[in-house]
């Protein structure tokens, strides 16, 4: 084959990834997914709430990481690797912050008898330390790049709360979560009862998933309202996040999220806005 015919099949290539990248992303931030999904347009949210847990997802929404070197980090992922930055929040701090990130490890350090921080669990409710998060947009899938810093550190800061080390704490950098997407009609405090239950059911009780609210001990965390089961995002500009964060069958940290009204417009806009930046 010559070499205007390899880069005629590198570009036909190309363009089909493009092609089905934008097509992935786009369902998934504009909740028109695969045709799976189209045939149950007509279902009403009653009936879908009834219906299997992966009847309720719209997929993947965003992979996390964890990371000591923020702005490092952010160069990797934008300038070497090309991604397109959606928007940055951060400086977050409070006792529904610390709730819903960090409660499993609060009750495992209460447990143990220890300080919450010898197991890597950062103080956000007083504000001792904070939370910053970016959030880089590719073509099919999102990352958020989160670090958990000292309060005197500033944002971007090359230094971090913890150490890279291995601790199921979600504040520790490499630690990686993976986020799936609930879809716009489900009950999401009812969801995350239904997979909790589910989950035991099979025997995989390490599913647990945080609440709201400041628990203590399992027991407290399992009698806490079902309303608990969702921290709803007000502040701009991550107005319209719905999350819990919940552990997974081998310890790994999971999210699960809606992104409605303003954030999720902004998803929207900045794929829009990369799509119409691609090189065809």
């Amino acid at each position: 084959m010559t070499d205007e015919a390899d880069n005629a099949t590198d570009m036909g290539r190309r363009a089909l990834l493009q092609s089905a990248g934008a097509a992935v992303v786009t369902g998934l931030v504009a909740g028109t997914t695969d045709a799976r999904a189209a045939t149950q347009d007509g279902m009403s949210s009653a009936a879908r709430d009834e219906a299997p847990l992966g009847a309720r997802l719209q997929g993947v929404q965003h992979f996390g990481l964890t990371v000591q070197n923020m702005e490092r980090a952010y160069q990797f992922y934008t300038e070497v690797l090309g991604g397109t930055e959606v928007f940055r929040h951060g400086d977050f701090q409070g006792d529904e912050v610390q709730n819903t990130l960090l409660a499993d490890q609060e009750i495992e350090a209460n447990a143990r008898g220890v300080n919450p921080r010898t197991i890597g669990v950062p103080d956000l409710r007083s504000g001792a330390q904070r939370l910053d998060v970016r959030f880089i947009q590719f073509d099919n899938v999102v990352i958020e790049l989160l670090q958990y810093r000292e309060a005197d550190q500033p944002m971007g800061s090359a230094k971090s709360f913890a150490e890279p080390v291995e601790h199921m704490s979600p504040a520790f950098p490499r630690m990686m979560h993976i986020c799936f997407y609930v879809r716009d009609d489900v009950d999401f405090n009812k969801f995350i009862a239904d997979l909790e239950a589910e989950s035991a059911r099979r025997g995989m009780t390490q599913v647990r998933a945080n609440r709201t609210i400041r628990v203590m001990t399992e027991a407290d965390r399992k009698a806490a309202p079902r309303s608990t089961n969702t921290n709803r995002v007000t502040a701009e500009p991550s107005n319209g996040w719905e999350l819990i964060y919940c552990k997974g069958p081998e310890g790994e940290q999971l999210e699960f999220v809606k992104a409605l009204g303003p954030v999720k417009q902004r998803f929207s806009e900045a794929l829009a806005k990369r799509q119409q930046t691609i090189v065809r």
